[in-house]
């Protein structure tokens, strides 16, 4: 963390009516995530007047529920954990994961510019990254891959130098808190579950929990942010510092075209009063869409995900495609060719008590370890169920189509469920009867009974299990080949004492099993863009003045999921090449921009 950072002390004003009518910005920035402060930050730092538009009362939109790792291969931090990554290597995993689903000129722009962006944003602004020695590429059995040093992820940060604006950040998910609000990651998961272990762990978590608690007595929420909120954070920081104007709870209604050129946008906010407040803003440099894309849009949603329930998503309210629809108006047009229109990852669904639906993904904490496995409806399994979190969710929605998988079940014994926990139940197998009782979880001294209770054939789920024994007794899963890659045994258990950190039997009774549905996290289709992230008119030509960038751009990774972090590392990039652009058009030359 910067050590040259004071607390901020004044409320930014999130009012519209802080502006005239035909009041003119040099950059308007549509939503509020990573790309959206990326480009909002890069031209404030450049000291251009920037106006941020977010339509919820919370800045932040899918990033600050993420974990926001970032996949920016050749940054400063990253070459110190791998220094024998190259452009060139990278180049080649792409070509190999992605190949012709997307443009390689854009797959080259984002590997050129990644680096300056990332740069920039350390050099100039409060967030700063951190590498971890070992992040496996997701599809680590192909050339070009590497094991570390491609994905950076947020420093911690002390939400109590927001002051007043530390309540303008989203709330992370609740589910991924402890003790009613605190955030951990994966350092802190590893200190707690060892918490009577190690006098190291001891001191760790002694030192988070007496902080949070404080907290609670103090502040309106936990002040210690991790992941996506520190992220989120540290660029609102940084931008209200820089002087970056911010309307929150605001509608853009209208582009103002002219011409091939857009000159502005209809802003509209509604005060609590019911009141509406409009203003036309006008832009030198343009405007950029970045409100997080479409999985929360009305229609095109059942369009390009038909099955897929908007209940199982867990992306970001905020995301409508609103803004998108807008771009279509003027004469944008969205990507073809993908592999899939949007990032999959299995969700299990519970009810909280406020009535509200949690989507709980499963990325890696508890599906590929050992003692879990995957059953269908008929009781068998279908997949590899340590493959990514994208091609998992893929995988459940291509076999239902013969057998129905969906939601599959993810089964497991006693010892697992004690040992990893099982979505939202937390590692010590303790506090099941609220999870019982609603259904979430289920359980059976045996696996006939549990197999009852699955409503799938008793023989079958038996048969799977005795077989899927075998494969962990000798450590190979001649079915699947599970535990196979780099990628999943990094995801396994490094502790586990058997041949694969991926396989465990299943024979300490009670069973359990709780359902899974394919979740979308991320919009994979988006506007056509050009290497200046500018959104091209369907008539082949840029559309002057118009940028996209984050899930409102089409993904540079053509549907794919190669490596972790793959949406918001092209987000900050391609916000950083979209402000650089605009400024430019501007006539605001950059004072910071490396070659």
């Amino acid at each position: 963390m910067r050590q040259d950072l004071t607390p901020l002390t004044q409320h930014i004003d999130t009012e519209l009516a802080q502006f005239e009518d035909q009041e003119t910005v040099d950059l308007l920035v549509i939503g509020s995530g990573g790309a959206g402060f990326s480009a909002a930050l890069n031209a404030a730092i450049d000291g251009a007047r920037v106006l941020l538009v977010e339509r919820m009362a919370h800045v932040g939109g899918t990033t600050a529920l993420s974990a926001s790792t970032s996949w920016v291969p050749g940054t400063k931090r990253g070459l110190h954990v791998n220094p024998d990554d190259t452009p060139e290597r990278v180049a080649t995993f792409l070509n190999n994961a992605v190949g012709e689903r997307s443009d390689p000129e854009l797959r080259q722009a984002f590997i050129d510019n990644g680096p300056l962006a990332i740069a920039k944003l350390e050099d100039h602004t409060a967030l700063q990254f951190q590498v971890r020695p070992l992040h496996p590429d997701y599809l680590s059995e192909l050339e070009g891959s590497v094991l570390k040093g491609r994905a950076i992820e947020p420093q911690p940060f002390d939400g109590k130098l927001l002051g007043p604006n530390l309540t303008l950040v989203r709330n992370p998910i609740p589910e991924f808190t402890v003790l009613g609000g605190m955030m951990v990651d994966r350092d802190d998961i590893f200190h707690l579950l060892r918490l009577t272990k190690t006098w190291a762990s001891f001191r760790y978590s002694l030192r988070i929990i007496t902080r949070h608690l404080l907290d609670k007595m103090i502040h309106p929420r936990s002040t210690r942010l991790v992941m996506g909120n520190a992220m989120i954070a540290r660029m609102l920081y940084s931008y209200i510092a820089r002087k970056g104007l911010l309307v929150t709870q605001t509608e853009v209604t209208q582009l103002l075209k002219n011409g091939n050129t857009i000159e502005g946008a209809v802003l509209q906010q509604t005060l609590q009063n019911g009141e509406k407040v409009q203003r036309t803003l006008l832009c030198r440099g343009g405007v950029v869409m970045a409100s997080g894309g479409f999985n929360h849009h009305p229609t095109r949603r059942s369009d390009m995900l038909p099955g897929a329930k908007e209940s199982w998503c867990s992306v970001g309210p905020g995301n409508t495609g609103s803004a998108q629809d807008l771009a279509l108006q003027v004469g944008g047009q969205l990507g073809t060719g993908g592999l899939t229109h949007a990032f999959w990852a299995p969700v299990s669904i519970r009810q909280r008590a406020d009535g509200t639906t949690a989507a709980f993904p499963h990325f890696v904490m508890d599906r590929g370890k050992p003692g879990m496995m995957a059953v269908d409806s008929q009781g068998e399994r279908y997949l590899n169920e340590s493959t990514s979190y994208h091609l998992f969710g893929i995988a459940m929605q291509d076999h239902n189509q013969k057998t129905p998988s969906i939601p599959t079940w993810l089964v497991c014994d006693a010892g697992a469920l004690k040992r990893y926990g099982l979505g939202m139940i937390r590692p010590g197998g303790k506090g099941l009867d609220s999870f019982l009782t609603d259904g979430y979880l289920k359980q059976g001294a045996t696996l006939v009974e549990l197999a009852q209770k699955l409503k799938v054939p008793e023989d079958k789920l038996k048969a799977t299990v005795e077989r899927f024994n075998q494969f962990a007794d000798k450590g190979v899963d001649d079915d699947f080949q599970r535990g196979t890659t780099d990628y999943q045994r990094a995801n396994g258990d490094a502790t586990w004492k058997g041949p694969n950190p991926c396989l465990g039997a299943l024979r300490q009774g009670p069973f359990y099993a709780i359902a899974l549905y394919p979740g979308d996290i991320g919009a994979a289709t988006g506007l056509v863009t050009d290497c200046d992230a500018r959104v091209m008119h369907a008539n082949g030509h840029p559309i002057d003045g118009l940028y996209a960038c984050g899930n409102d751009m089409h993904s540079i990774m053509g549907g794919v999921y190669p490596a972790p972090g793959i949406t918001i590392g092209p987000g900050l990039t391609f916000g950083y090449l979209a402000a650089k652009h605009a400024l430019e058009r501007a006539g605001i030359k950059g004072k910071y921009d490396k070659t």
